[in-house]
């Protein structure tokens, strides 16, 4: 599904991945964390597609509340776990998005 974000600017997390063999807990914390950020102040969208890599943007309303995230106790136990279990390599690109339309 595509995010509906409001008129820019605002900011976008851009989170790519390429997973290990081990699912154990991915899709419950993935969800789990998703909802948390849906909860967050700030937080406008995510969208996610997975093949042979994942990439999995956010959209927030500022530098603030993507700050925020970062730190939440929650999100941070599941950094630990993806960087020990589920991720062979990650990188994370935090964007200003000046412009935007569709289709």
């Amino acid at each position: 599904m595509i995010a509906k974000t409001p008129k820019p600017p605002y900011y976008a997390v851009i989170f790519t991945s390429s997973r290990t063999d081990i699912d154990e807990g991915y899709a419950e914390t993935s969800k789990k964390m998703t909802d948390l950020a849906k909860e967050s102040e700030g937080f406008l969208g995510v969208e996610s597609a997975r093949e042979e890599i994942g990439i999995t943007i956010s959209y927030w309303k500022d530098v603030e509340s993507i700050m925020k995230w970062r730190i939440n106790a929650d999100h941070q136990q599941a950094q630990k776990s993806g960087k020990e279990k589920w991720y062979k390599n990650y990188k994370i690109r935090i964007c200003k998005v000046e412009r935007d339309y569709e289709f």
